[in-house]
């Protein structure tokens, strides 16, 4: 297994970054595979997909880039920069641009465990990535992108008060398969076998999207490590998630009050529920008044959020309601 070992100030002095050009990335693997968890990616594939493949079928030269830098068990690293503060796609895909094509065709043969293709044996390796995730980003990301970013932050929001009540460790333990807190101020960054890395003193950031992947990458001065990983349950349904209400609770509460309940079988805030539902924020704020007032979802302070949660006749109602669907 990889692994890092850090200290008590990287730890406290790590945080969240949101990255356009790391959901860029994350949404190129999911072309590339082809194959969606969960009813959202399934439908942004069905949309997307074909005429990515044909994109890249004009392309043998970058059709073959793509499956040599998404390796098995290494992505060539020239592809994932380590996601910076504030930074937007433009950006950062000209970091990819930039790269060195003598390293990046180094970075090709780590990932392929093997000698490079005959036909990447060119400088202009760099520019075909930067051009293919530029496509990527206008045709099949961008149009999401105010969604996806409010669902990223939504996933932030959760973190940040998991951070609170239970530390680092909680958050890192639940990030995504092969990712766990080792004790002894060591974090299991994957499962595969390399060298581990001491990072006490560099900057430490956690990097959310959408699909469901991850990957880390650093910076060769040493200085900046990222840990990238998909947001979790509801929160990564693709683009329009809807909870599945029964018909019987919508008509007593109405659709969109009911939609808010159902999805409050683990707590989630304000900011989460927009994101999740595609409601306004004063709509979402007036359905949890109303359900506050009837009992049916409590609310408690997590560090700096307020979360809301059903409470147990919240429960017994939904529970009733699915029960009678169900019959």
């Amino acid at each position: 297994m990889g692994w890092w070992q850090v200290n008590a100030d990287t730890l406290a002095g790590s945080r969240f970054v949101l990255s356009p050009l790391a959901e860029t990335f994350a949404s190129l693997k999911l072309l590339h595979s082809g194959v969606g968890r969960h009813p959202g990616e399934q439908a942004w594939l069905r949309a997307h997909l074909p005429a990515y493949r044909q994109h890249l079928a004009a392309d043998p030269v970058t059709a073959l880039l793509v499956r040599a830098g998404l390796g098995r068990e290494w992505i060539a690293d020239f592809l994932t920069p380590t996601p910076r503060d504030e930074e937007s796609f433009e950006d950062g895909v000209a970091r990819v641009r930039s790269a060195d094509p003598a390293e990046a065709r180094a970075n090709l043969r780590i990932s392929l465990a093997g000698p490079l293709p005959a036909a990447l044996e060119r400088d202009d390796l760099p520019e075909r990535a930067a051009r293919l995730l530029e496509y990527v980003w206008t045709d099949a990301v961008r149009p999401y992108w105010d969604r996806r970013r409010r669902v990223l932050e939504a996933d932030v929001v959760g973190r940040t008060a998991q951070v609170s009540r239970g530390g680092w460790a909680a958050v890192v333990d639940a990030l995504r398969p092969g990712t766990r807190w080792l004790g002894q101020n060591r974090i299991q960054v994957n499962v595969h076998e390399y060298p581990p890395r001491e990072i006490s003193g560099a900057e430490l950031v956690f990097v959310p999207v959408t699909p469901g992947t991850g990957w880390v990458s650093w910076e060769e001065c040493g200085q900046r490590y990222a840990v990238v990983y998909p947001c979790t349950g509801a929160l990564a349904d693709g683009e329009g998630r809807r909870a599945s209400v029964p018909a019987g609770l919508g008509a007593l509460l109405g659709p969109a009050r009911a939609q808010v309940l159902v999805l409050l079988d683990s707590p989630l805030s304000t900011t989460q529920l927009t994101a999740v539902t595609g409601q306004g924020l004063g709509s979402v704020g007036r359905h949890l008044k109303v359900l506050l007032d009837a009992g049916l979802v409590e609310r408690r302070r997590a560090g700096r959020s307020v979360l809301y949660s059903r409470t147990g006749a919240g429960q017994v109602l939904v529970e009733a309601a699915s029960g009678a669907a169900g019959g």
